[in-house]
């Protein structure tokens, strides 16, 4: 399939690719990066996220797409692409991203290192002082952790570690008749630091590892010649799909261990190389893992940027990165109450809302629960948890109290599936009843249940939210929860754990909906119910905060009700697979992006419901994992008060003009223009008082505004490659295929000379 045509298929389709939208996701992480207004150490930061990312989209998602290739099976992308091409496009995608990562690390960050107090220094610009404490460095610690490993005829292809820097040393010997070259690898151990730091006078110099090993690398090769020395990573497909299994205890945890170990054997999808790798090399290297060019990424400075974070979070710059400002006082909960939450929760319901609020009521909660007499079972499903986490502490000491403690841990939490398993192992020891996950389905809904008899009653303690039970991330991700004692809510959530723990099917719930029972279903009708009033002439309005938005039979319901004329407002962190803004399909639709310090986590749905709006919060996003192969749960907010709080958190997000980014019909993202007034949700939060709550009616008064979508500025001939990037259809006009699936990634000179265009060229 052509250039040309590839790009015609991805501007026709009515759907926008997960996997491009993604690449546009970590597009707008990297955005942060050139924010010249952060210190260097918070632009580095968000540089080692986009690593990280990027790591993580090519062991899942680009494994994916492996799966189908190395199988023969069909794939279609939501482009209207098959796997192949598909995979052409991605790549070349991806190949650009890293290259413009690289560019803005060597360009726009690296000058500002040594007025910041540090630098990243290669061994040859030490003094002959510095590089004696360096090479004691190498012979006490890292040399006895080498282990050279050889690759011949005698020697059978070493299993070599997923995400990991190796050095790939070719080698032959004088005395042979006929020089021999041999192949050898030695990885670098994970658990040494990535750099090697000492002071000099104000100044901090960090030496890559890769750079001390290199320099002694003779030390593992006596007696041979050295032809060349090429540092290299690679990255396994670490995807894999769990086998429908109705034996979910012992021999579903063997199952998940055995697939854990796969992924050190997964096929290789991606190999990151130093410019000018050996190519005896790079033919071995392809040729054992059945990779081509598309596959190879050339790195222009450090392999694996998220070794940054060594130099982020050293005690010395802990001042200098964003200061997270003190949690504020949940409005529905007064700080004097905080000390007899059982009986406070018996009069009103909370809402919290991290990071702003603090997640502490509820660990307090729980931590109270544990300990309390009249406290008779506690029930929770967990998915992912902090280290060193108070949740297990105090589940551990509600058994060990005596109490009836019941736990689903999710142990297909990807990446936290050992963790999990560990946790649960450490629970069911201490007397816990504990559930590891449910047959085919991921449980990833969060709730919590404390059952506490009062007099000659229980009374049922219910928490459900959007976020996990972490009390780490729960200062850096948004999220929403309820906690409240109100009947309807606990008994819907005591039926659903029955169908997640038993074998239950309960009647319709009154305040939650659930996945995979009929959650699309219900998304859908509340939606048509909007398209119906708008058809009627009566108001309507959607508003919708989450994660994803992927599912095809939800977008096309999205679709209908703008042409019934609703103004649909779609606030998507990720990825996004409506097209917004298309003539006679979505033109009453606008998405926005928000991008900045702390991460977009909430799942908040508006519907206007003719001057009745129904408010929706809970753990799920619009994806067909989230309806079909997940259990979830959205809980309607009744509390008129708490209401008002979910619809001024979805106002705000509306009306930020610092982190948001407008999605275009095109699937570019163009940052909001700022007005007269700069509005940081980030920063407006912890200013938020009562008195600036807003209604619905306020709320559909600006869902009525017209939204422009900015067009793209080039202020600087060195970013019109980035600006370009943004502004492309779908990232792939017919001119933009700079990389071949013929060539490497773009050196830095190429890459800079397309960002600086020929003085006649139309820079509009």
């Amino acid at each position: 399939m052509n250039p040309n045509k590839i790009s015609d298929q991805i501007r026709k389709s009515k759907y926008i690719s997960r996997d491009l939208s993604w690449l546009r996701f970590n597009y707008r992480v990297l955005d942060q990066v050139k924010d010249s207004s952060k210190s260097i150490f918070d632009r580095l930061k968000f540089l080692a996220i986009t690593s990280s990312n990027l790591d993580e989209f090519f062991m899942i998602r680009v494994g994916s797409l492996y799966n189908y290739i190395d199988y023969g099976k069909e794939r279609v992308d939501y482009s209207g692409l098959r796997e192949l091409p598909f995979r052409k496009k991605l790549l070349e995608l991806a190949h650009r991203f890293v290259n413009d990562a690289y560019l803005t690390f060597n360009e726009e960050l690296k000058p500002h290192f040594e007025k910041n107090g540090f630098d990243i220094c290669k061994i040859e610009s030490l003094t002959e002082v510095e590089q004696k404490k360096v090479d004691k460095y190498f012979k006490n610690t890292i040399y006895p952790l080498l282990t050279p490993m050889m690759y011949d005829n005698y020697h059978g292809f070493p299993l070599l570690m997923n995400q990991i820097l190796i050095f790939g040393v070719i080698t032959k010997t004088n005395d042979e008749i006929k020089a021999q070259h041999r192949l050898t690898f030695v990885q670098i151990p994970p658990n040494l630091s990535r750099f090697y730091e000492f002071q000099r006078k104000e100044k901090i110099i960090f030496v890559p590892i890769e750079d001390i090993i290199r320099w002694r690398i003779k030390k593992l090769f006596r007696n041979v010649e050295i032809v060349s020395v090429d540092l290299f990573r690679i990255t396994r497909n670490g995807d894999f799909t769990l086998e429908e299994s109705d034996d979910i205890d012992a021999d579903f945890l063997q199952e998940i261990k055995i697939k854990l170990k796969t992924r050190k054997k997964g096929r290789v999808v991606r190999l990151e190389v130093e410019r000018n790798t050996s190519p005896y090399l790079m033919k071995a290297l392809k040729e054992r893992w059945a990779i081509d060019n598309a596959n190879i990424f050339t790195a222009t400075n450090l392999i694996d940027l998220k070794g940054l974070w060594q130099i982020i979070k050293h005690n010395q710059f802990r001042d200098k990165l964003f200061r997270q400002p003190s949690p504020v006082q949940p409005f529905s909960l007064p700080s004097d109450e905080n000390e007899d939450l059982f009986a406070y929760l018996k009069e009103r319901d909370v809402l919290l809302h991290h990071p702003y609020n603090s997640i502490e009521p509820m660990v307090q909660l729980l931590e109270k629960a544990a300990e309390d007499p009249y406290v008779l079972g506690i029930k929770q499903t967990i998915y992912r948890l902090a280290d060193q986490s108070r949740v297990t502490a105090a589940l551990l000491k509600a058994a060990e109290n005596g109490k009836s403690v019941s736990v689903l841990f999710e142990v297909k939490a990807r990446f936290d599936e050992e963790r999990n398993i560990k946790e649960g192992e450490r629970l069911e020891k201490a007397g816990c009843f504990v559930i590891y996950g449910v047959s085919k389905y991921k449980t990833h809904t969060k709730m919590m249940m404390i059952i506490r008899k009062e007099d000659e009653k229980v009374t049922r303690y219910v928490h459900i939210g959007s976020g996990n039970y972490n009390e780490q991330t729960s200062k850096l991700y948004t999220d929403i929860s309820l906690l409240t004692t109100n009947e309807v809510y606990a008994h819907d959530v005591s039926e659903f754990f029955n169908v997640i723990t038993g074998h239950s099917l309960p009647n319709d719930y009154q305040y939650l909906i659930t996945a995979p029972k009929d959650m699309r279903h219900q998304i859908a009708e509340l939606i048509r119910t909007e398209a119906r009033n708008a058809r009627r002439g009566l108001p309507s309005g959607i508003v919708m905060k989450m994660n994803s938005l992927e599912d095809k039979e939800i977008i096309d319901e999205l679709y209908k009700a703008s042409k019934a004329g609703v103004p649909i407002r779609l606030i998507v962190r990720g990825i996004c697979c409506l097209r917004p803004g298309r003539k006679s399909l979505s033109e009453n639709i606008s998405v926005s992006s928000i991008v900045g310090e702390y991460l977009e986590h909430t799942r908040l749905f508006y519907f206007h419901n003719n001057n009745d709006p129904k408010v929706l919060g809970g753990s799920a996003d619009i994806m067909v994992r989230s309806f079909d192969r997940r259990i979830e749960a959205l809980f309607l907010i009744v509390d008129e008060q708490l209401k008002k709080e979910a619809i001024t958190i979805l106002k705000y997000n509306l009306k930020d003009n610092q982190n948001t980014y407008v999605m275009r019909e095109d699937g570019a993202y163009i940052k909001k223009q700022e007005t007269d007034e700069v509005f940081n949700l980030h920063q407006e939060f912890y200013k938020l008082t009562p008195e600036k709550l807003v209604d619905s009616f306020s709320l559909q008064q600006y869902l009525q505004q017209a939204v422009t979508v900015p067009a793209p500025k080039v202020t600087d001939a060195k970013n019109v490659r980035q600006a370009q990037l943004v502004s492309d259809d779908e990232l792939g006009s017919d001119e933009d295929s700079l990389l071949s699936m013929d060539e490497t990634s773009l050196s830095i000179e190429e890459i800079e000379a397309a960002a600086n265009p020929e003085p006649q060229a139309d820079l509009d």
